[in-house]
């Protein structure tokens, strides 16, 4: 049973993606704990409606206004009128800086979570950070505010969270801002199942399927980031995330592909002690961490059958199986606007790819074209890196629509 604790008011961002379920399942197991103060979705008018009726929010906010229409008289035919229903961007930013809110789940995928994400860490938010976007394309920027506005920043990723975890006390409570080899860390460890492909004939990839793509043998996840671990440029983002939350140069962190998704990363020390951080792949677990931190609580995942595990397999990835990786390194490399670039060229290949516009081995084909055609700057404001995001999505369209035309 919880101990008696003030009660933490909730927002949650892309309440119907896989992140936000989980995160609704571990408030349910604590409502003593825990109160869900908004939800929010894209366009999934039936998911968040059910959502809206059994936990019952202050707040529900659909991005787009034909769709909050559609919430508001389907909660009007329900009799549910303790929920008020808002739109648009302004309505995300208002739910993720409200003054009753003390915690931001932060779990929409993608360039679209950018903006409420920075509305709550502005606004001195606990963010639990699930969007990887927001660090990837104005990681300098976001970790500028989080310093300023003394928002407590926690990584819900399973790998992000693994590494967290495994850090000096002394590093999680200042937020990253020491030098890794001050804190007596060799290097970071980031692992990666290798994803759906990582063992399918090279020739073969290209006639690879979106549901081919999106079938992770370990975990569950939305069409998007599934189809990013079958190219490993989730790894690749993770890798430039990495380098901001936990203040490291590329150099410090090394990729290791592990095939079980048991080990989610490692820090290595300097007297030679490797800390690994192990558990089922279940995003309740790091969900629940971050929530409680730094307490523990109960996620409603299965203890971990270490017997039944056996084997623990560990192999380098493979870049030429895996452009996207390279990609990514050429981006943190190149520095300025090019993760911007990077992860905007990524969102509309993959979404060609998932509407089969284009084959799968187009992907990191497109990536590479814009990332060598685009006007590089320095990422001074939000406004510089949504203008740089436009272009390089545009860019992207052209690719697309050149090999969709071929």
């Amino acid at each position: 049973m919880d101990k008696a604790v003030a009660i933490e008011n909730i927002t949650v961002l892309g309440a119907t993606g896989s992140i936000g379920i989980s995160t609704l399942d571990v408030c349910a197991r604590h409502p003593q704990r825990y109160r869900l103060f908004a939800l929010t979705a894209n366009s999934s008018v039936a998911e968040l409606a059910e959502q809206v009726i059994a936990h019952k929010p202050r707040y529900a906010v659909m991005r787009e206004p034909q769709a909050a229409e559609q919430l508001a008289a389907l909660l009007q035919q329900q009799g549910i009128d303790d929920t008020q229903v808002l739109s648009g961007d302004e309505g995300l930013n208002a739910v993720a800086s409200h003054a009753e809110v003390d915690t931001v789940m932060a779990a929409i995928v993608g360039a679209a979570g950018l903006a409420p994400t920075m509305a709550a860490v502005e606004s001195g938010k606990k963010v639990l950070l699930a969007n990887k976007e927001a660090l990837v394309m104005a990681g300098g920027l976001f970790m500028e505010a989080v310093k300023k506005s003394g928002s407590v920043l926690l990584p819900i990723d399973s790998e992000h969270n693994a590494i967290f975890q495994c850090m000096p006390a002394q590093y999680q409570e200042e937020g990253g801002s020491h030098q890794l080899a001050s804190s007596g860390i060799r290097k970071i460890l980031l692992t990666g199942s290798g994803g759906p492909f990582r063992q399918t004939p090279l020739e073969q990839l290209a006639a690879m399927t979106p549901d081919q793509a999106c079938a992770h043998p370990n975990w569950s996840m939305g069409r998007k980031i599934s189809v990013d671990s079958a190219t490993m440029m989730n790894k690749g983002l993770e890798f430039i995330e990495a380098c901001w939350l936990f203040n490291a140069q590329p150099e410090d962190i090394e990729i290791v592909v592990h095939p079980q998704s048991i080990i989610h990363s490692m820090v290595e020390y300097v007297d030679g002690s490797v800390l690994a951080q192990l558990g089922n792949p279940d995003m309740r677990t790091p969900i629940a961490h971050a929530m409680a931190w730094p307490e523990r609580i109960e996620s409603g995942v299965a203890s971990l059958d270490i017997i039944a595990t056996a084997t623990l397999d560990f192999e380098a990835p493979d870049y030429q199986r895996f452009p996207c990786l390279g990609l990514a390194a050429q981006a943190v490399k190149t520095g300025k606007t090019a993760m911007v670039a990077l992860n905007a060229a990524n969102e509309v290949a993959v979404e060609a790819f998932l509407n089969q516009q284009i084959r799968f081995t187009d992907i990191p084909v497109i990536i590479e074209s814009v990332l060598a055609a685009v006007e590089l700057v320095e990422p001074s404001t939000l406004a510089v890196v949504q203008l740089a995001d436009q272009q390089a999505r545009d860019l992207a369209l052209q690719q697309v629509a050149n090999r969709a035309c071929a």
